[in-house]
């Protein structure tokens, strides 16, 4: 009844199933957003499906125990349903919220963090409703886009989700407007110069992706082109036209990157034009970025879950705050002008010396940029401070980290999450020692399964 391959890219063994429907209702979400129906002893997860509606489904595969299929026929329909904007929606899987009102959208993340506390870290509060946007659209200031080819033309998209196959597009309803003449360029002139695109399956070729990072306060626009490596035919030519063809590009730089990996950026890079960065603001202080540079990618809703972490914070004159997980020590620096000391501790080398020089351009200098594994520096010199701001990756923190902070005892915490699941495992390590005060979601990436959440805890 089955047949068996293999799923390289999540390492699970897919199960894929002849052909057969069955009619369910919806009656949950997964963390990823999908329907979820139930029949008999089986699970199905559907993409595009909402909470009560009742569909024909085909079954497309089993993985980990887990059915999997696509709609055939809605036989009822959720009044929060509404019409996509982006057509490409369902074939690349990148906006599960595309069909959904945006009311039902921030519902879903709103208890996706109130059921991942209570599940996980056991931890029932009330958690505050998510803080969204007006314009749910066209947000993002950073896009990364592979290239390749299909019937000897060169095309551009996003991949398919659990997939490399490229699913080409015009217009992404949640990237930069500015970005879709500059990549309609690209590929016209890879295909004017004959720049192949990369291949991964032969390892030729050589544009593999294109990053394009935009500038909210001072609309400076940065094109990378990431190549297999140094070889680049007719590169001046190239540049100096896509510079006519797009006056509005601020710096054009080349990064290498000839390694077999997933990993989008490549170690080295040449600026081929302009000053290889860009300039941007948040909360009115200035930022470089770089092509390398961690930055939060929506200006509007970054504004707003910063100021909600500084108001938590609660500084004073007097405080001595402790930036932990600091990147470009971002919120280290909009902390200073409100405490008395702020000692930021970042691991990665590149976004220290990013700090550092954001520290300057701001000239502030009550700020201590500690280029230092977080555990290991509260570990080794127990620093006496009153708040600890937190922002781990999306793994979450660590048993290591979140003990050698109780071991300091600060006032407050503020956590900054991007996953409700890895924050309710923390939280629930803290809590014997710290109130939960307040929980708020903060809507980052409208159109994904995506939330953001800022916590308060104050110490017992």
């Amino acid at each position: 009844m089955y047949k068996t391959y293999f799923n390289y890219i999540n390492n699970n063994i897919i199960v894929e199933m002849e052909q057969k429907i069955i009619t369910g209702k919806c009656v949950s979400l997964s963390s990823e957003g999908k329907g979820i129906i139930k029949v008999d002893k089986d699970i199905i997860f559907v993409d595009s499906l909402l909470l009560g509606e009742e569909a024909d489904v085909e079954i497309l595969y089993k993985r980990s125990g887990v059915l999997y299929g696509k709609i055939k026929k809605l036989r009822s329909f959720s009044k929060e349903r509404v019409e996509p904007l982006c057509k490409q929606a369902t074939a690349c899987g990148g906006c599960c919220f595309q069909n959904a009102s945006y009311k039902y959208e921030l519902e879903y993340k709103r208890n996706k963090v109130k059921e991942d506390l209570k599940r996980i870290g056991g931890i029932d509060v009330p958690v505050n409703e998510v803080i969204g946007m007006d314009d749910p659209y066209f947000y993002r200031n950073k896009i990364q886009v592979p290239f390749g080819k299909d019937r000897g033309h060169v095309i551009y998209g996003f991949y398919k989700t659990g997939t490399h196959r490229i699913i080409p597009f015009t217009r992404c309803y949640i990237e930069s407007k500015e970005s879709e003449e500059i990549l309609k360029n690209i590929a016209s002139l890879m295909e004017a110069y004959h720049i192949d695109p990369y291949e991964e399956d032969k390892r030729n070729g050589i544009i593999r992706h294109v990053l394009i990072r935009t500038s909210w306060a001072t609309k400076e626009i940065m094109v990378v082109l990431v190549t297999n490596g140094d070889f680049f035919p007719s590169r001046g030519k190239f540049v100096g036209d896509l510079k006519k063809k797009c006056p509005q590009i601020s710096t054009i730089i080349q990064n290498f990157n000839p390694r077999d990996t997933n990993v989008i950026l490549g170690e080295k890079e040449r600026i081929l034009y302009g000053k290889g960065y860009i300039e941007d603001t948040i909360l009115n202080l200035k930022f470089k970025v770089s092509s390398k540079s961690f930055f939060q990618v929506n200006h509007v809703q970054t504004e707003k879950l910063y100021s909600k972490a500084i108001e938590y914070a609660a500084l004073t004159k007097e405080d001595v705050v402790l930036d932990a997980y600091a990147g470009v020590c971002t919120i280290g620096l909009l902390c200073a002008s409100k405490c008395k000391e702020v000692i930021s501790v970042e691991l990665e080398h590149s976004a220290v010396v990013n700090g550092k020089n954001n520290a300057h351009s701001n000239n502030i200098t009550n700020i201590t940029i500690i280029e230092d594994d977080c555990t290991s520096f509260i570990q080794q010199y127990k620093p006496q401070v009153d708040v600890v701001i937190m922002d781990p990756p999306r793994k979450g923190s660590t048993p290591e980290f979140l003990n050698a902070v109780l071991t300091i005892k600060p006032k407050r915490i503020v956590y900054i999450s991007c996953d409700p699941s890895t924050l309710s495992r923390d939280l629930k390590y803290l809590k014997n020692n710290y109130y939960i005060n307040c929980v708020q979601p903060v809507d980052m990436f409208p159109k994904t399964y995506h939330v953001e959440t800022v916590c308060l805890l104050t110490r017992k």
